[in-house]
C-alpha cells in the first residue's frame, strides 16, 4: 500500500518521510491553508528530493492554466484536485491529477468510481482538521482505486490494511503542529503500513 505525506512545508520533514518509506509528498497551495507553502518555497525542497518520489500539488478553486504554471514551475509529478471539478476544466489541464471525493456519506465513495481518486472526509477548511470517515463505509466494496484519507493515525492501519486500498494520505496525524511533522510519528506511520 501506498503512503502520501501532505502538508510539507520545510526539507528536513519531506527528507524524514523518504527515508522512512514515503511514496509521495504533498505541498499545499491553498492559501487558507495553515500549511500553504508558496511554489517558489515547494520549488526549492523539491529540487532537493531524490528520484522516484511523487510530488504532488494540492489545490482548491483554481484556475487549470494556474495549476500547469505552478505545476510545471516547481517540478510537481501530480495536481491533486479538490473540488468538483467540470470535464471542460479537467481537458484544458496538461498536468496529470487526482480528483479528491469529500464525503459527507457512503453513496459519496462510489463518485469517480471507475478512477483513481482520494477520499477524504467532507470538512468546511477542505481537509487537514483530522476528521475521520466511517470505515465501514468501505466494507466488501473493491477499493483498490481509492486512496484514503482523514484523520489517518498509525493505530488505524491495522484495520485499513485488511481492506485493499491503493494508499493512504496523511497530515495532521504525523504532526507536532500545523505545517510541522513529528518525525516520530511519520516513522511510525509508515511502518505500521508497511511493516
Amino acid at each position: 500500500m501506498r503512503v502520501k505525506i501532505c502538508g510539507i512545508t520545510k526539507l528536513e520533514d519531506a527528507q524524514v518521510a523518504i527515508e522512512c518509506g514515503a511514496d509521495a509528498l504533498g505541498f499545499v497551495f491553498y492559501e487558507k491553508s495553515p500549511r500553504y507553502i508558496t511554489p517558489k518555497a515547494a520549488k526549492e525542497i523539491i529540487k532537493n528530493l531524490p528520484p522516484f518520489v511523487e510530488k504532488v500539488g494540492l489545490f482548491v478553486n483554481e484556475k487549470m492554466k494556474n495549476i500547469d504554471e505552478i505545476s510545471f514551475g516547481a517540478k510537481l509529478t501530480l495536481a491533486q484536485l479538490h473540488w468538483e471539478v467540470s470535464l471542460d476544466e479537467i481537458k484544458s489541464l496538461k498536468t496529470p491529477y487526482l480528483q479528491v471525493v469529500r464525503a459527507k456519506n457512503k453513496e459519496d465513495i462510489f463518485k469517480l468510481q471507475d478512477e483513481y481518486r482520494l477520499v477524504d472526509a467532507f470538512v468546511k477548511e477542505y481537509g487537514g482538521v483530522g476528521k475521520k470517515l466511517d470505515l465501514s463505509w468501505f466494507d466488501e466494496i473493491d477499493c483498490r482505486k481509492i486512496i484514503l484519507a482523514g484523520g489517518l493515525e498509525a493505530k488505524d492501519l491495522k484495520e485499513i490494511k485488511k481492506m485493499g486500498f491503493y494508499g493512504v494520505d496523511v497530515s495532521s496525524g504525523v504532526e507536532k503542529s500545523k505545517g510541522i511533522k513529528d518525525h516520530k510519528k511519520i516513522e511510525e506511520f509508515i511502518r505500521a503500513l508497511k511493516g
